[in-house]
């Protein structure tokens, strides 16, 4: 169950909560150097100004035009800013890229426009209302409250591949000590639930539903995720440079989010699915599949099952690094408070975490009927299930059910790993 939403009958909370959504839209695309707002620093993605148009297009769309019935805004920028790419090449992305954006101005003075009318059906209209698809259950509200965060973490990724002088800098206190030992931790057979009852959760985006039920073999997992340190082993050996990192002359270095920084060894390292796959076989080892993920995350020895890795309590920093605490990894074994009943950690937080399970639905999968190409376009098998968060993952997104995919060749995104075995 996802503890951290509101009913929809708490307007005040609800609009503090769209409030909040756009305050961090504005703080983040206000570290964006004006002269790069039409720029693409990853070619797989539309330029900053797209995102400025799209988050409240978006919420307008889909809670005033079309959950509500109102009318139309500006049908042109409605259309341009309706939806993101995720294309498969450069060349794809290539073939989707347009020079004729509408200036800062336009697209703010649209912004403000759209946010006028979400604000006064937020604060007014019938939000939740059976006889409509969109509105049962207030879907389409919930649905735009968390569209926006998830761009938050998407655009750092892109504001991440900004020059440093391009973006503004954003002092932060960076720990990193001697990387913990990384032992394979037993986790007994059982039963894994994965996804959710739309019955029991205020809120969950289509390839959450339906629950399921699995038999999770006994295997081993990773304490830690693998750190920085541990992948230098395997570069010497031949494997692939991190997307993140940097060779220099005297070194290693990390380009973090607003500087560079000599290797932290103890921090997890980011890399590709393609990369992760990579050194688990070199280890003799593999990548967890969903279900062990969840096993090991949720799950505890006499069989039951917890809403968060460390039990019941609502996620707090000392739980893990999540929520722009940061903008940067810590260290793996930073918070202890997080661990699962397994004594596993750093589950949530610093890092989302790969599996070998491509983004596939649920038995008894439907289309939501507030944002109907949400997961469908991306059951392709080219996709592959992420779970737990990153640094910059809202804390309104941290449940168990919740399930994130990525092509497996993708080099931009917080991403790490870590490697399991069979019981033995």
């Amino acid at each position: 169950m996802n503890v951290l939403t509101p009913p929809a009958t708490d307007r005040n909370e609800l609009l503090a909560w769209y409030a909040e959504n756009r305050r961090r839209s504005a703080e983040i695309f206000g570290l964006v150097d004006p002269e790069a707002y039409f720029e693409r620093p990853i070619p797989l993605r539309h330029p900053f100004a797209f995102y400025e148009g799209h988050l409240p297009a978006f919420s307008f769309l889909v809670l005033c035009e079309r959950g509500l019935g109102e009318p139309a805004l500006d049908a042109a920028l409605e259309r341009l800013f309706e939806r993101g790419i995720d294309p498969g090449s450069a060349e794809e992305a290539r073939r989707q890229s347009r020079a004729d954006w509408p200036r800062a101005q336009t697209l703010r003075t649209f912004a403000r426009a759209c946010d006028e009318r979400v604000e006064a059906a937020i604060a007014g209209a019938r939000l939740d209302d059976p006889g409509v698809p969109r509105l049962a259950r207030a879907q389409a509200l919930y649905t735009v409250l968390e569209h926006e965060p998830m761009h938050h973490e998407t655009l750092l990724y892109i504001v991440h591949q900004l020059e440093y002088s391009r973006k503004a800098f954003v002092a932060q206190q960076h720990a990193d000590w001697a990387p913990p030992g990384n032992p394979l931790v037993p986790v007994d057979a059982g039963d894994a639930t994965l996804g959710a009852d739309p019955d029991g959760v205020p809120f969950g985006w289509d390839n959450e539903f339906m629950p399921v039920r699995l038999g999770v073999a006994a295997f081993r997992m990773q304490r830690y995720p693998v750190t920085n340190a541990d992948w230098m082993a395997f570069v010497a050996s031949g494997g692939p440079v991190p997307p993140f990192w940097k060779r220099r002359d005297d070194g290693w270095y990390l380009r973090a989010a607003f500087e560079e920084l000599p290797l932290p060894q103890s921090w997890p390292v980011y890399v590709t699915h393609r990369q992760a796959a990579a050194y688990a076989r070199w280890r003799g080892l593999r990548l967890p599949t969903e279900a062990e993920f969840h096993r090991a995350a949720f799950g505890a020895p006499d069989g039951s099952e917890r809403p968060f890795p460390w039990g019941d309590a609502l996620p707090e920093p000392r739980h893990g690094n999540v929520d722009f605490q940061r903008y940067d990894p810590d260290p793996v074994d930073a918070h202890p408070a997080g661990a699962s009943a397994w004594g596993i950690q750093d589950l949530i937080g610093n890092g989302w975490e790969w599996t070998s399970t491509p983004f596939a639905p649920f038995p008894g999968f439907e289309p939501m009927a507030s944002y109907p190409e949400y997961s469908a376009d991306f059951f392709d098998g080219r996709h592959f299930v992420l779970k737990g968060a990153s640094p910059v993952t809202s804390r309104r997104l941290i449940r168990r059910s919740l399930r994130n995919w990525f092509y497996d060749d993708y080099p931009y995104m917080y991403a790490t790993f870590r490697c399991v075995s069979p019981s033995r």
